[in-house]
């Protein structure tokens, strides 16, 4: 059994779980299910935007040089030949004093290398043919969108490690991207133990709880990007819990048990990963909630054991787990975003670890605060509804007070590139 806990930092923690991080194999998925996931190849122009020269808004396409002498007092005349809209090719070439009415978007005619605004124009009709009025001059160039001005074919458009958003989906379908290359989610296993959980559906009853946890991190692990199995309830019977764990592994990336990492009677994890051979990272970390948090290796897979009570165990997966699967999935950006925010109420409690307070972020007048949610205990849930900032205070301190600055992490931001060091032991 592994009752010796020496605990760990949190950055510690984390960089030794990252030391056994995989990568998820390419495949190739259509653009309608792509949102969302991960780019595993770069996003490359497979033509010129744009594809041609053309006019980017509705006017008239004339000769430069028939306007050079176009002053508000002498203005000149030009004929309209034809009318173009968008995908539409001129039939005719305009000659000298002859000019092309063109939609947003449409293929410059030839002959043509200016485009005139409609509001600069006054139309005329005469003799049963259209004219427009100029009175300024124009250069050659003016108004027009020129080929390849924006990217040209080859150029890298987006490179591997992006997030599917609507912006990227734009340019999936602007280059024929109707296969879309990401990486492959992993298959993440989930066992809650204990005898005292309920199901979802059953009546409380003396002793026992609803099993929580496991409706919680399943739907942690597929906002994270990955695809929850629920194996469902460990009892409390060791051999029962052994087989169970050790035939999981094979199913899956990698396994999360919630409860059973602590010195009770019934918390068998310890004992599963030592008769597994399984290698124990570490089975305490120097914070609160969650100091409990045990990660073992096996095999080159990883057996997270979260605590049981619901705030520790949510936290522990957003620290710990999150960034495993958004290493897998490709994401350059795997941990929580870190910004710097004012405390919004007093927290008096002295941190001998550091605290990571389930919190409520607002932004005032460009500023950026946080307020504590709920009770401020490992078991406590209801907190979690109404969260959606940790802040993270360093071990060590006696307490903070309100206005205090503090760091806080976004639990739905857009996620950051470093690891979280902050506090000590």
């Amino acid at each position: 059994m592994y009752l010796d806990r020496k605990p760990i930092k949190v950055h510690e923690a984390i960089e030794a779980v990252l030391q056994f991080t995989q990568t998820g194999k390419i495949e190739y998925i259509p653009i309608d299910e792509s949102d969302n996931r991960y780019l595993k190849a770069p996003i490359r122009a497979d033509h010129d935007i744009p594809p041609f020269d053309r006019s980017p808004l509705d006017g008239f396409a004339v000769r430069a040089n028939d306007t050079k002498l176009a002053t508000r007092e002498k203005p000149i005349e030009l004929e309209v030949i034809e009318t173009v809209g968008a995908g539409g090719l001129a039939k005719q070439v305009p000659q000298q004093g002859q000019a092309i009415r063109i939609m947003t978007g449409a293929k410059m005619p030839a002959g043509t290398d200016a485009i005139v605004m409609f509001e600069l124009t006054k139309e005329i009709e005469r003799d049963g043919k259209t004219y427009i009025e100029i009175k300024r001059s124009f250069k050659p160039g003016d108004n027009i969108s020129f080929q390849a001005e924006e990217t040209r074919t080859g150029d890298i458009l987006v490179n591997s490690g992006r997030q599917v958003d609507p912006g990227v989906k734009a340019l999936l379908a602007t280059f024929g991207y109707s296969k879309v290359p990401v990486a492959k989610k992993p298959v993440v296993g989930v066992y809650a133990t204990g005898t005292e959980l309920l199901d979802v559906h059953q009546p409380l009853e003396p002793g026992k709880i609803r099993n929580s946890n496991s409706y919680m991190v399943t739907s942690q692990i597929s906002k994270a990007g990955a695809i929850p199995k629920y194996y469902g309830k460990l009892v409390d019977d060791f051999d029962h819990c052994y087989e169970a764990v050790a035939n999981a592994l094979d199913e899956v990336d990698v396994l999360i048990t919630t409860g059973g990492v602590s010195v009770g009677d019934f918390d068998y994890l310890p004992a599963i990963y030592e008769k597994l051979g399984a290698n124990v990272l570490f089975n305490k970390i120097g914070m609160r909630p969650g100091s409990v948090t045990t990660v073992a290796e096996y095999k080159g897979k990883l057996l997270f054991g979260l605590s049981g009570n619901p705030s520790a165990c949510y936290v522990g997966f957003e620290l710990l787990v999150r960034p495993w699967i958004h290493h897998f999935i490709g994401s350059d950006k795997p941990h929580l975003q870190i910004v710097q925010g004012v405390l919004k109420a007093d927290f008096p409690k002295p941190n001998p670890f550091v605290r990571f307070i389930r919190s409520k972020m607002t932004i005032e007048e460009g500023k950026i605060f946080a307020e504590p949610v709920g009770l401020d205990k490992s078991g406590v849930v209801t907190s979690l509804a109404n969260s959606d900032a940790l802040v993270v205070l360093p071990g060590g301190t006696r307490g903070y007070k309100k206005g205090d600055v503090v760091d806080v992490l976004l639990l739905n931001g857009e996620g950051g590139k470093d690891i979280i060091k902050i506090g000590a032991v």
